[in-house]
């Protein structure tokens, strides 16, 4: 994660964008798996992260390099907090 946040600015408009929406993709993986832990608080937030990543991606990578490399940051910050709390990966995603 930490490499293609480096890449992000010697990368052309399309590439910067899919790694964008990449992230955002994480994001929404870690805040499904969030519920299943019961830590709704931190599916919320990274869902409403991914979810602004993803509606902001284009503007993010045409016009803002900068800032964009600034918020993978923040979203990789919050995966390795959530992967260092739960280590063990969700095997089944049933909530009952």
């Amino acid at each position: 994660m930490e490499d293609n946040i480096n890449l992000i600015k010697n990368v052309s408009v399309p590439e910067r964008e899919e790694i964008i929406i990449d992230f955002a993709r994480r994001l929404e993986t870690a805040s499904r798996e969030a519920l299943v832990y019961g830590e709704g608080r931190f599916a919320v937030l990274s869902a409403n992260m991914a979810e602004a990543i993803r509606v902001n991606a284009d503007e993010l990578a045409r016009e803002q390099p900068e800032t964009a490399e600034r918020v993978l940051r923040q979203a990789c910050a919050m995966i390795s907090r959530f992967k260092a709390a739960y280590p063990h990966r969700v095997l089944s995603r049933s909530v009952h």
